[in-house]
């Protein structure tokens, strides 16, 4: 299978043996950022630091004046890294090492674009806003989602992109000193947490039958319980991403419950095919344009929810988060069994040790994953990982060739 491995910018400029280095582990591609939410990132091997932060969401280019003139919500410029084009000077240095680059573009979460423009966020049932997360039901959120999309991921030497967050995001988050775990909430109250009552979803939902005060209501009366005895929901329905939507049902009701999926995943539906058809239309032919995606409709997050039968309609695959023990990876990638066969679906593994990832079991993972389907790695995040993580990636997929 044809492996990617996912970097940042600043893990090649300013270390001349970073592209080597990761042409060595047998990738054949480096998925780069060009378009980043706020982090702070380890650089374990770089001659000049150990730690970048990055402190807000930016793109990691020089951002084009004229497509951005008289907009209210544009893409912030970056200052942590000593480049004029981060992502350019990257790429050319990559290119060199005979790696392929894709742009790795994150959409809908950006916590100062919604400090900024606090009208533009979701809020959810108790009307609590969440700035991270652009309510992409919106008019102008979603015409600056899609045209940073366009921007960010056709940039000079990218052979291809991968949009990140191109959907809902909702109250998972990583934010810095998070405190929101102290009642555990499982999927389905996730999902009831993360609904948007903005003045456009609420519209939308009147439009649908439903009062949104009724929806309200129905949401706050759902989750009190939890509230109360610090346990969620209890289980129904078949386990997994199905159970998690029963789940909302029997909470909500089907009406009510119907109500919400139709706005969100006609609204998740609109951005990514209007997404897709901006980058194919600034795009060279046989560029190819990937969605982080899950095949729940319903999840939020960095792998937004996707209609597995509409998705490889327009774009030409997905990337699908499969760490985890078999019975997760079986999850995700079975909706995708009967894909075109000229559809990518990457299985991503992490393979940082200090995440979560498992890079010892690399191979092994990468055969279960292929077959049920995938036909592609990626590989989250070369940048990142130990040198005893890529010596189990090297040796991997050294193996798997």
């Amino acid at each position: 299978m044809r492996a990617a491995a996912f970097l940042y910018p600043w893990d090649v400029i300013g270390d001349p043996d970073a592209p080597g280095r990761l042409a060595a582990l047998g990738v054949q591609q480096a998925t780069l950022a060009s378009a980043y939410h706020s982090t702070r990132a380890l650089t374990p091997r770089h001659p000049r630091h150990r730690i970048v932060t990055a402190r807000h969401a930016a793109v990691l280019y020089p951002p084009d004046p004229a497509r951005w003139a008289r907009r209210t919500l544009r893409p912030y410029a970056q200052d942590w890294v000593a480049d004029p084009d981060p992502f350019g000077a990257a790429t050319r240095a990559l290119t060199d090492a005979g790696l392929e680059v894709h742009s790795w573009v994150v959409l809908a979460h950006n916590s100062r674009l919604g400090a900024d423009h606090p009208s533009a966020v979701v809020r959810n049932a108790y009307d609590d806003p969440y700035p991270w997360a652009p309510c992409i039901a919106r008019p102008e959120v979603r015409a600056y989602l899609v045209t940073l999309a366009a921007e960010a991921a056709v940039r000079p030497g990218a052979r291809g992109t991968e949009l990140e967050s191109c959907g809902w995001y909702g109250l998972a988050h990583l934010h810095a000193h998070d405190k929101t775990a102290g009642v555990p909430l499982p999927g389905a109250a996730q999902y009831l947490m993360s609904v948007c009552f903005c003045p456009v979803c609420a519209e939308g939902y009147g439009e649908l039958g439903v009062p949104a005060a009724e929806l309200r209501a129905a949401v706050v009366r759902a989750m009190e319980p939890l509230w109360a005895a610090a346990r969620g929901p209890a289980p129904v329905g078949t386990g997994g991403r199905a159970g998690e939507w029963a789940a909302v049902e029997a909470l909500l009701g089907a009406e009510p419950a119907g109500v919400l999926r139709t706005w969100r995943d006609r609204a998740a539906r609109m951005l990514q095919r209007a997404a897709v058809r901006a980058v194919r239309a600034a795009a060279p032919d046989g560029f190819r344009v990937l969605l982080h995606a899950d095949p729940a409709a319903h999840r939020c997050g960095a792998n937004a929810g996707v209609d597995p039968a509409d998705v490889l309609a327009h774009a030409d695959g997905v990337v699908l988060p499969c760490t985890g023990d078999a019975d997760a990876r079986a999850d995700v990638l079975a909706p995708f069994a009967d894909r075109p066969v000229a559809a990518t679906v990457a299985a991503n593994l992490t393979v940082v040790s200090g995440l979560g990832g498992s890079p010892r079991t690399l191979a092994a993972d990468a055969t279960h994953a292929a077959s049920l389907g995938a036909n592609a790695l990626r590989l989250y995040h070369a940048g990142l990982a130990s040198d005893d993580d890529l010596t189990a990636v090297r040796e991997a997929l050294g193996a798997l060739a």
